[in-house]
């Protein structure tokens, strides 16, 4: 046996008095423990029999015809590198593809250890309200420091910081053991993904027998399905069982029955910690299901499971629930974070159509919600579909700039996929989307704000997915009742929010520390950043009911606590208001002006003023004050002594930083301060020598390059992860260099993504850390490369809409269906030998009128002004 494939030996010597499996022990286990030790027993055998014995040759017959999907000859055995994922985003599940056994890993949405479920004190991260004049104190010294010093800098704001205390981690909840009583090799063994339907699927021959399981998670039913049949006769015996032993750190559950057909779950994140239910109820045609409580110790949680026999088809359907609720996330119920107890709402899911329709008719119901959710947009990159060579080894083979068109389109698809899979529950896509293990995780799989939440959503707007509103919500319930709280008392700021970068779901707003952790947490432009996803919507739906109602609130009051914390400049005495003290996101440097902020700061201020109209506020001095502030930004554009675009306002950047991070470049991709460059608003800066001068859009996009360059590839000695190669690639399709473009996307690919196409942070480590956020940026750097609009600083000035404008040759024939641009536009494109053939329009309904202007190459082959239902052809390119 390949020693990849051998199972954890440390779980089996603590829990089991045999090294050999008896399958007699699943139907009679004496106790908890030899019942663990014989699914761990089981599974190996499994696992063995799976690998040695013959496997399909090619794509498994079921497996989509258009290659859209994963496939594989082998079961996974290692969670973050081989496991498939399913989710409807209020569960999600891991299947390694067992054959005699599935060890189905679940999580549930909002399980997470810490916050006020551990420590009833916890706060958030922020200062005592006694603490304000002192915090007032210090940020005045903090400013003075940075003005007077002759670098432009200081050492710490550690006085600002807060330890984080309880705040806790995303929690893996457990595991699901579907276990068939059938001995023999398995042959014939085949699991795959499939993304047209959003089903795991596993087929294998043992014993005479042809058998299949199927995993799903449907967002209709808020519900998860896993199913086993046989291609003729009856089904042997199967069991349905509920395990935390491999969820290191989950408090042992306690498991019963809650009827003859149903396994109830309830346990905590922690302890003390969160609570949580799971409900699995068990259906079959034909024979009989029976819910079985085994005998424990004495003090030992309750144990049970679920056996079905003489059927000819078995499914158990889950649902899970916690008692987290974001509507307890304010002053008005204490921070509690507390919603009822999660039994009666799990029980009602439980109780719909889950009980009563047919698996068929559940499998039917989610396969036309995948449809609907997803199949308004389609992507062709000229692919040719190899149903030859499973996932693993396409990817195996892959090398940087050759590429492959169909693995990447497989990728783009498995983007989008994982998205709608995390995405569309109650909670926004975290750092490992809905998918996460054990009682801790690393960086909390929490909600990075200073790239890694953004890249998430990428390509929502313009790829036709439905996701944001669930993060809107969690900035209105989760981000700004305690970040007002942060503006006040951190700040002294009293209006509007504020947050900070690393984010759980217990409204952590403040500055964490660990020691001088400035440079990751001195980050107040977080909920800025986001905001432009605010605008973003907006811009792309005119969904104006939405925008007075969620949208316009959420960007005033980050708005308003940013017009009070610009400050002018004491050190360069230019005229300017600067954001000080600052870090451009992760660097060291403590200084001011940073280039990320004031970009960003200028770029929401331009927001306020063109989502004024449509907000209905009569508010006008405060829509006064935001423009004049604005224009007295520093605009955070300034070249520097070796061609750079500076990275802050005093010039430090060194030619050899490779940092991750490209936040000076923020105005290139995804914003439009640098992109769309206007000399007139943003071009005046004072030099060093005391003049003053206006650069050119020239000399602001060759600053960018240069500094681009130097940035280098993403494999600096801060990190080695995925998506900091998306970005750049982004970046580079934003300049328009295709070349540079394809190398870096096949490099982040090349480099960063496992047998699964998840993304590994430690891409060499045998058990690496999976980050969704380069899967799901993925499809946002490659639709930048076919088809760009990116926003414009007035609703005067043109939206450009420049069509294929880094293709790489790889690509050189394709299509692209449904995509959605600023300005309500739905796009239609075809193109070959690298040009477009054909393409139309269409502009919603409820559009606002705006100029646009359709660009290919150097040539504007249209030039228009929308109106709603407006619908236009281009034949001419």
């Amino acid at each position: 046996m390949p020693a990849t494939l051998q199972f954890p030996e440390e779980l089996p010597k603590a829990l089991c008095p045999y090294n050999y499996f008896d399958s007699s022990r699943l139907w009679s286990a004496p106790s908890v423990a030899d019942f663990l030790c014989s699914l761990i027993m089981w599974t190996k055998t499994a696992l063995f029999n799976a690998a040695v014995a013959s496997v399909a040759v090619g794509a498994p017959s079921g497996f989509p015809s258009s290659g859209n999907g994963l496939w594989y000859s082998a079961p996974g055995v290692i969670w973050s590198r081989t496991y498939l994922p399913v989710g409807n985003g209020f569960l999600a599940a891991m299947t390694p593809g067992g054959a005699t056994q599935e060890i189905t890993q679940l999580n549930i949405e909002s399980l997470w250890s810490g916050g006020p479920f551990q420590d009833p004190t916890y706060n958030g991260g922020n200062k005592q309200p006694s603490e304000q004049a002192a915090m007032a104190t210090a940020m005045q010294q903090y400013r003075d420091g940075i003005f007077a010093s002759p670098t432009g800098d200081i050492d710490n704001v550690e006085k600002l910081a807060t330890d984080p205390g309880a705040y806790g981690s995303y929690v893996g909840a457990g595991y699901l053991v579907a276990t068939l009583n059938v001995t023999g090799a398995v042959s014939n063994y085949a699991r795959w993904l499939d993304m047209d339907q959003n089903i795991a699927r596993v087929t294998w021959t043992q014993s005479g027998s042809a058998f299949t399981r199927e995993t799903f998670c449907s967002h209709p039913t808020q519900a998860c399905s896993h199913h086993v049949s046989v291609s003729a006769g009856t089904l042997a015996p199967l069991s349905f069982a509920f395990s935390s032993a491999l969820e290191d750190g989950l408090p042992t559950p306690n498991i019963t029955c809650l009827d003859s057909s149903t396994l109830r779950v309830r346990g905590t994140a922690g302890t003390p910690g969160m609570l949580y239910e799971i409900l699995g109820r068990v259906r079959s045609t034909g024979g009989k299901v029976a819910c079985i409580t085994f005998p424990v110790h004495s003090g030992a949680p309750p144990n049970a499971t679920v056996v079905v026999t003489d059927s000819t088809e078995a499914w158990i359907s889950w649902v899970g629930g916690t008692e987290f609720s974001q509507d307890a996330g304010d002053a008005a119920h204490d921070f509690s974070f507390k919603g009822p107890d999660p039994h009666a709402a799990v029980l009602a899911l439980l109780s719909g159509s889950v009980s009563t329709a047919s698996y068929s008719t559940l499998r039917a119901e989610h396969f036309a919600d995948v449809k609907q959710a997803l199949g308004a947009f389609s992507l062709d990159l000229g692919q040719k579909a190899d149903l030859g060579t499973s996932t693993d080894a396409l990817i195996e083979a892959y090398q940087i700039d050759t590429g492959n068109p169909y693995l990447e389109w497989v990728m783009f698809n498995y983007g989008r996929y994982l998205l709608g899979s995390s995405a569309r529950g109650a909670l926004p896509a975290n750092l490992q989307g809905k998918w996460a293990l054990d009682i801790a995780n690393p960086w909390g799989a929490d909600y990075h704000s200073n790239i890694n939440i953004q890249m998430n959503y990428w390509s929502a707007e313009m790829s036709n997915l439905d996701v944001m509103k669930p993060l809107f919500t969690y900035f209105e319930k989760n981000w700004a009742p305690r970040g007002a709280y942060t503006a006040q008392v951190l700040y002294n700021i009293s209006r509007g929010w504020v947050t900070h970068n690393e984010m759980n779901i217990f409204g952590h707003t403040g500055v964490k520390a660990f020691g001088n952790s400035a440079e990751w947490a001195n980050y107040p432009e977080s909920a800025v950043w986001m905001m432009l996803h605010v605008w973003d919507h907006f811009d792309y739906t005119n969904d104006v009911a939405w925008w007075k109602a969620q949208g316009w609130p959420l960007i005033k009051g980050v708005a308003s606590f940013h017009l009070d914390k610009l400050i002018p400049d004491r050190r360069f005495n230019d005229g300017t208001l600067v954001v000080s003290p600052c870090n451009s996101p992760e660097q060291a440097p403590i200084t001011l002006g940073c280039a990320h902020a004031q970009q960003l700061i200028w770029q929401l201020f331009n927001a306020v003023e063109k989502g004024f109209a449509a907000s209905g506020d009569e508010d006008t001095a405060f829509l006064e004050e935001v423009r004049t502030k604005r224009d007295a930004m520093d605009k955070g554009l300034r070249i520097g002594s070796w061609g750079q675009l500076q990275e802050w306002k005093v010039d430090q950047d060194a030619s050899n930083d490779t940092h991750r991070h490209l936040s000076h470049l923020i105005g290139l991709y995804p914003g439009y301060a640098i992109t769309n460059y206007e000399p007139a608003a943003q071009g005046g800066v004072m030099l060093v020598n005391g003049s003053r001068a206006t650069y050119t859009k020239t000399q602001v996009m060759d600053a960018t390059t240069t500094s681009l360059i130097h940035r280098g590839n993403g494999t600096g000695p801060d990190a080695d992860s995925g998506w900091e190669k998306m970005w750049r690639a982004a970046c580079w399709a934003q300049l328009k260099n295709s070349s540079e473009f394809y190398h870096e996307l096949t490099f982040g690919i090349f480099e960063n993504f496992g047998a699964n196409l998840f993304s590994l942070y430690d891409p060499f480590d045998a058990v690496p850390i999976i980050q969704i956020d380069a899967n799901l940026g993925l499809p946002g750097a490659v639709l930048n490369a076919i088809l760009q609009a990116p926003d414009v600083p007035t609703v005067s000035t043109p939206l450009v809409i420049t069509l294929l404008p880094a293709l790489p040759t790889q690509w050189a024939s394709g299509s692209i269906k449904g995509a959605r641009t600023r300005g309500g536009i739905t796009i239609n494109l075809q193109w070959a030998a690298g040009k477009p053939t054909s393409g139309s329009l269409h502009v919603d309904a409820n559009a606002a009128p705006r100029p646009v202007q359709i660009v290919f190459g150097s040539k504007v082959i249209a030039s228009f002004t929308t109106s709603p239902g407006l619908s236009k052809t281009l034949t001419s390119f």
